[in-house]
């Protein structure tokens, strides 16, 4: 990818999207429509969910479903923190074009659960450049699963936040089967995608690939500026099950991706987001009359992560790193679970446990490509080990009584001989010797949550309360990256953060409503929660940054509703509001999203579709400036903004489908609370300023299922 892109390889790329996806349909097989009574193609209506999804409605208490797989407005997701936008709550730490930080609640990093397939992949940036949805193309997923708040313990420790797993189906074929799935997307700003997915399967197993290809230019906001956001990513992915019946499965798999991505906000680029995934799963069913199912997993990933000052932009000699320079992380994490699943008429169960074990390292130096012959030094490794259970009690048909228990045993080990200050991380700043090298830290964590569930015997509406408790272990990013510790109730009282910021104590209750109807559906869930030793970063003059815990309170609540007058239209809305104060310092909590609104209307007739999503964000005064957390701090108070988006589409068959869209239809120059500041590389002013989002943007999608 070069620093500059001409426009007329820009019209060419689009150009090209467009037409294979024109060609790829008009050439459908006319064998995949019915022939009407004058000979020519009928196409019959096919009653699907949604053509494009806007925002989503939760399926079960606390519980939001999705296939990735459907478009979705605003364009189509690059990764998987931009879909998760789609659930009412989530938002994203700005960085640009690609590669968001997902907060849910005005939660963010290691309090939401990130997985795939059921394994972690942290990143090893230290400050998140490659956060764990970097590696995700949503698209190449078949499910997407959220569970909001700590209402469960079946996935890992912490979670505080919220669980977000992203996964693929695994099916027994009955006979000789071949399943093929694929997308063309072309855009505005040079956007060009690629997707394939093909699975072979008999009753033997099954053989399944799938990959995709990303790019993107720089975009431009409303004032026509351009913003530097330009990206370029691959992934490939392969999965071989053996099913000699069909309650027994064994699947290895394997994963490999890279990429690059410019950042308008940072003093570097990533010029690789390298990825290396291998999977093991047993799954055994019907194992007794009570005993129904054992699940075991492993995985060991590898993210290695360079991050340069030259390779898709040119040094600044006024700015800090006025030389060429890089820095390569790479981190390796490997672990397994096994999980027992018990049920019976009135009661099931789910009990197992899990571990994961994590080695962090780095390596650095001055001139283009010189970090290659430096030596790797790792600073730092992590270990958890934990039990779970968690079980359902049904009393009678309509309640429900759901809670779960998990122990873990973490602990961090500190690798670092020296620490260099002013950093952030990074290194840079006068070295001296560390008084934790070679420390190990062991933490006992719990957690535990237990829910009611109560459905009205005369009437489609279900309610629920549920009371939650979590135990955090800090994460790499609030123990390595900050250069220094902040008791943040009073004098600094250990030598840095690894030594002395706390585990971090969330308990919080949740309660709901949820009503279908015949033409109506509606939604509201409700939070309170209190955090002991919540973890903070405070940034000073100079980009020192110290980190430091405190007490806090958050509460908040998203609501939605669907009106639907007839077969053909949908009408709906949803709304997510969250606020914090630190119960120490009598002031906001930072980094909270604003109150936002969606407005969605959506006309489908089985062939033809379009839709209109009005998306109204409040402003947000709310601040802390200088407080935040490894990513983003608050910089100001953020006025308020509205976009409209259009999409249509048109269904050639059920296999077939076609949809355009536009988003920020009146081209407003605006920008997200929950952003970083632009860099001076990008002619950004010294003092903190936001970038702005895209301006008009256009985009046209094909999607192929067969």
């Amino acid at each position: 990818m070069s620093n500059s892109r001409n426009a007329a390889k820009v019209s060419s790329r689009l150009s090209l999207a467009i037409a294979q996806a024109l060609v790829l349909a008009l050439a459908a097989p006319s064998a995949l429509a019915e022939t009407g009574p004058d000979g020519g193609l009928q196409i019959d209506p096919v009653n699907l969910d949604a053509v494009i999804v806007t925002a989503l409605a939760p399926v079960s208490p606390l519980q939001f479903e999705a296939s990735p797989k459907i478009p979705r407005q605003p364009v189509p997701a690059s990764d998987g923190a931009d879909y998760l936008k789609t659930i009412p709550g989530f938002s994203a730490v700005r960085n640009g074009g690609t590669n968001g930080d997902p907060v849910l609640r005005g939660m963010f990093g290691s309090r939401l659960n990130l997985m795939t397939n059921d394994g972690a992949m942290p990143g090893a940036c230290p400050s998140r450049m490659d956060n764990p949805m970097s590696y995700v193309s949503p698209e190449t997923y078949d499910n997407l699963v959220v569970i909001k708040g700590p209402q469960t313990v079946l996935w890992g420790p912490g979670a505080s936040a919220g669980t977000v797993r992203f996964e693929r189906d695994r099916e027994y074929f009955e006979e000789p089967t071949v399943k093929l799935a694929g997308s063309l997307l072309g855009g505005s700003f040079g956007r060009n995608d690629q997707v394939i997915d093909a699975t072979y399967g008999d009753r033997l197993g099954y053989l399944r690939f799938s990959g995709n290809r990303s790019d993107s230019d720089d975009y431009k906001d409303g004032d026509g500026n351009r913003v530097g956001s330009a990206w370029e990513k691959w992934n490939t992915d392969l999965a071989a099950g053996w099913t000699p019946d069909e309650d027994t499965l064994l699947e290895v798999s394997a994963g490999f991706g890279d990429g690059e991505s410019r950042y308008a906000t940072r003093g570097m680029d990533g010029s690789r987001f390298k990825r290396e995934n291998f999977g093991l799963r047993f799954e055994k069913h019907d194992l007794g009359e009570y005993l129904h199912h054992f699940e075991a997993t492993a995985y060991h990933n590898l993210a290695d992560h360079v991050m340069d000052n030259y390779s898709l932009r040119e040094p600044n000699p006024d700015s800090s790193m006025p030389m060429p320079m890089a820095s390569n992380v790479e981190r390796r994490t490997a672990g397994g679970r096994a999980a027992l699943e018990w049920s019976a008429s009135q009661w099931e169960l789910t009990a197992g446990m899990d571990y994961q074990d994590s080695r962090h390292r780095n390596r650095s130096a001055m001139g283009r490509g010189a970090f290659r012959s430096t030596p790797w030094t790792t600073d730092a490794r992590f270990e958890n080990l934990g039990v779970f259970a968690e079980g359902t009690w049904f009393q009678g048909d309509y309640t429900r009584l759901i809670a779960g228990a998990r122990v873990d045993r973490a602990s961090a080990t500190d690798e670092r001989h020296v620490l260099s200050g002013g950093g952030h991380g990074h290194g840079g700043g006068h070295a001296m010797p560390n008084p934790t090298a070679g420390m190990e830290r062991k933490e006992t964590l719990t957690a535990g949550f237990v829910r009611y569930e109560r459905d009205a015997a005369d009437a489609p509406l279900t309610w629920y309360a549920g009371l939650g408790h979590t135990e955090r272990m800090p994460d790499y990013w609030e123990l390595f990256s900050p250069d220094m510790f902040d008791g943040g109730r009073g004098p600094i009282d250990a030598a840095n953060a690894f030594a002395g910021v706390d585990t971090e104590k969330t308990t919080q209750l949740d309660v709901g409503l949820q009503y279908r109807g015949a033409s109506f559906d509606a939604w509201v869930s409700a939070y309170a929660g209190r955090i002991n030793d919540y973890i903070q970063f405070h940034y000073m003059h100079g980009g020192m940054s110290a980190v430091g815990n405190v007490d806090a309170d958050i509460r908040g609540a998203e609501l939605g509703i669907e009106y639907r007058p007839d077969d053909q239209w949908k009408l709906g809305g949803t709304l997510a509001y969250a606020r914090g104060e630190i119960r120490d310092a009598n002031r906001p909590m930072p980094q909270m999203t604003p109150l936002e609104a969606r407005l969605t209307a959506a006309w489908e007739n089985g062939s033809w579709s379009a839709g209109v999503l009005l998306r109204a964000v409040d402003g947000q005064d709310r601040v802390a400036p200088g407080y935040g957390n490894v990513v983003g701090q608050d910089l100001d108070a953020s006025p308020g903004f509205a976009t409209l988006a259009l999409n249509g589409g048109y269904r050639f068959n059920e296999k077939l489908q076609l949809t355009a869209g536009v988003d920020n239809v009146f081209d407003r120059t605006y920008s997200e609370h929950l952003n970083l500041a632009g860099n001076a590389d990008f002619g950004y002013p010294a003092d903190p300023v936001r970038i702005n989002e895209p301006g008009r943007t256009a985009w046209v999608k094909l999607n192929y299922n067969w």
